[in-house]
């Protein structure tokens, strides 16, 4: 079975990692893109050699679309997941799924009652090197395992971005924070808990600029996790157990052609573990189409759930700080009134 997709929207997450990885399945066609604009929906389509669509909504009015990728910004994905879904089409959405909790299990119930699969793009989780580090901690590898952390940053976004606008979804902790967050409960054997946050808030733009929370389980294991868009380039966990420590660097966006280096360090030893490279764009892509083929595996749904939770206790439990107005001075960091740090 051939599964036929259409794509909602031209986002550039979509023509630099998405679509390239629908054509490289086998299993799965490019049929349409849709934009607001049909000239811009032709531009994007004639890269790809599938039709174009104005409107988001013709695309769901076809018949010839049994499922849908949604590369919006996640302001707008509860709204195109309940239509798509009532319009019969399987739906992969961008991470997150949506802004809350209570809309995630919305969609996922609506989706479970049509018997239709519903899936984020959070891509990292399919990567066979962090499969491997699981293996090896079950292994014993680094005893037991006591905390993860997890970082992800980078520096300030272009003024006009959209995960600078509120109204559609914006802000770190949604952007960012889901990867670290999602690594925590990937690694840990029980479910965690947030316990602590801290979101520091643009009070200009209001959105979340960066953050940081303590996760907790049942047995006592942590995690740390910190993510911003006012930091130097860091993309990693780290797994902390009590006979060593596994690092794993650009651990959540590497680029197809990237070969993973895991360092495991123990008393009076490092070696480094280098893997091949895959694209994790692909092997969720491929995840789908099985999906859509054979079944949903009912853990994916819980998982994705659990990660909608974990990101309103962090809103629910931060401490919001407001973030200073500053610009880049010739000579250090300026704040709103010129005074140089």
């Amino acid at each position: 079975m051939t599964v036929r997709i259409g794509v909602l929207g031209c986002a550039d997450i979509a023509r630099r990692r998405a679509l390239p990885a629908i054509r490289r399945v086998p299993e799965a066609e490019l049929v349409v893109v849709a934009a607001r604009e049909l000239a811009k929906a032709r531009a994007f389509a004639a890269e790809f050699g599938c039709a174009a669509a104005e409107g988001y909504q013709s695309v769901l009015d076809r018949p010839d679309i049994d499922a849908v990728y949604i590369p919006l910004p996640t302001g707008l994905h509860h709204t195109w997941i309940e239509r798509a879904l009532a319009a019969g089409k399987h739906v992969l959405v961008e991470k997150p799924l949506t802004t809350r909790l209570v809309d995630t299990a919305a969609v996922l119930t609506q989706a479970r009652s049509r018997g239709l699969v519903l899936m984020d793009n959070l891509t990292f989780l399919r990567h066979g090197v962090h499969h491997f580090v699981r293996r090896m901690v079950a292994a014993g590898e680094i005893g037991e395992l006591r905390m993860v952390s997890g970082v992800f940053g980078f520096p300030p976004l272009p003024a006009g971005d959209i995960r600078y606008r509120p109204e559609l979804g914006g802000g770190a902790l949604l952007d960012l924070g889901v990867y670290p967050l999602g690594a925590a409960r990937f690694f840990l054997p029980e479910e965690p808990e947030v316990v602590a946050a801290t979101l520091r808030e643009d009070p200009d733009r209001g959105v979340d600029v960066s953050g940081a929370a303590l996760l907790c389980t049942p047995d006592g294991r942590t995690a740390q996790i910190a993510f911003g868009f006012e930091h130097s380039y860091r993309c990693e966990y780290q797994l902390w157990g009590s006979a060593g420590r596994i690092v794993v660097d650009r651990a959540y966006t590497p680029p197809p052609a990237w070969h993973p280096v895991v360092r495991v360090e123990r008393q009076d030893e490092t070696r480094e573990l280098t893997f091949p490279a895959e694209d994790q764009f692909v092997n969720t892509m491929r995840e789908f189409v099985r999906a859509v083929t054979a079944g949903q595996p009912a853990e994916e749904v819980t998982a994705i759930r659990a990660r909608a939770r974990l990101l309103d206790e962090v809103r629910d439990r931060a401490r919001v700080l407001r973030a200073p107005v500053t610009c880049q001075g010739p000579g250090g960091r300026l704040d709103a009134a010129g005074a140089r740090d």
